[in-house]
């Protein structure tokens, strides 16, 4: 493996850390969002930030989802999805 990577943004980071914390980056890919990591105090600290919701909230179960909870979400993350493309 090069040594030699382009740097990760920030935004970058974010759309990844989901598969980074589920081991599913490449090899070239994890040494990247490592590398940013090491660097960036705000990504270190949002990587953090997800490993806790993670141990808090445990694992969600579609099924266990009360109806208006699962309705909440999905506008929540429509109105993130809107928000992030404007």
């Amino acid at each position: 493996m090069s040594t030699e990577f382009e740097q990760l943004s920030c935004q970058e980071l974010v759309e990844l850390v989901t598969d980074y914390l589920e081991g599913g980056l490449s090899e070239d890919e994890r040494a990247r969002f490592e590398a940013h990591v090491g660097l960036c105090d705000g990504c270190n600290v949002y990587l953090e930030q997800m490993r806790q919701t993670i141990r808090v909230t445990g694992t969600l179960v579609a099924a266990e989802l009360a109806p208006d909870a699962e309705r909440d979400l999905l506008e929540a993350f429509r109105g993130w999805r809107s928000a992030e493309a404007q």
